[in-house]
């Protein structure tokens, strides 16, 4: 991971920090994940547009997932690949993904959609897979949906996204609780977390994440991208998402702000 040179700066939300430049530039990427997560909810880009506007929950939910397993593409069109792979879910067939390009938090290998397929099979139907008993909070449907996602290949960061995909475009009630820290301790965000965090534990990083998310006021899924995007070797290795927009800057101001960054 880049690091900036150490300055004396020391912030109790961010134990493993030493340098301000480091500081700052986690709260931007904590208000550019954030602005993505609004557009997401408010003026969806691309592919995304069609899972917020498909009438059958069944066809959005689908499609949402060969998004996730694919990932947007960090180039001129994010969604070529995922376009040209796709299939409805009506027709029960699988997307072509065999040797389809792939984004940087796509699932590896090719098993995971006839898995998908075969747990909403158990299920009735991917409504009921996701939404569980109505009486849940949608934290508890997060939670759920996410242990029962342990799929071929699809990995924490593709599973994760999956799940903020179908809150944040409204398909399904489920809002993140965690960061999920614990179930593949060499995932990107997890690794930025334990250098954030300055400790190994999941589940003390754990609560220094929650902690962080409610000091700054963002969400816990943008909490997952920014640290993703905050242990970037390099900007060219940052990830958009397919998100048309940028950072707030009085937003991240704000946060760092709170940093003292």
């Amino acid at each position: 991971m880049a690091r900036a040179a150490d300055d004396g700066f020391e912030h109790e939300l961010l134990p493993g920090l030493r340098a301000t430049e480091d500081a700052a530039r986690l709260a931007d990427e904590l208000a550019f994940a954030e602005a993505r997560l609004h557009e997401l909810r408010d003026a969806p880009p691309g592919l995304y547009a069609e899972v917020a506007a498909a009438e059958d929950p069944e066809e959005a939910a689908w499609l949402a997932f060969q998004i996730a397993l694919l990932s947007p593409l960090e180039d001129d069109d994010p969604w070529a690949a995922i376009a040209a792979a796709r299939s409805a879910w009506a027709t029960g067939e699988l997307p072509a993904i065999a040797g389809a390009p792939r984004g940087p938090r796509a699932a590896s290998g090719d098993g995971a959609p006839a898995a998908y397929r075969a747990w909403i099979a158990r299920s009735g139907s991917q409504a009921a897979a996701f939404s569980a008993e109505p009486s849940w909070t949608p934290q508890r449907r997060f939670d759920r949906a996410y242990e029962r996602l342990s799929l071929p290949g699809f990995g924490r960061a593709p599973r994760y996204e999956l799940l903020v995909l179908l809150g944040w475009l409204g398909v399904f009630d489920l809002r993140a609780s965690s960061l999920a820290l614990s179930s593949e301790p060499t995932d990107p965000t997890v690794t930025a977390a334990k250098r954030v965090f300055g400790i190994g534990d999941p589940l003390l990083v754990g609560r220094r994440a929650s902690a962080l998310a409610t000091e700054v006021g963002v969400t816990l899924e943008a909490l997952d991208l920014g640290l993703r995007n905050f242990g970037a070797a390099t900007p060219e290795d940052r990830v958009t998402a397919g998100a048309a927009v940028e950072a707030d800057p009085e937003r991240a101001a704000a946060i760092r702000g709170v940093l003292g960054a």
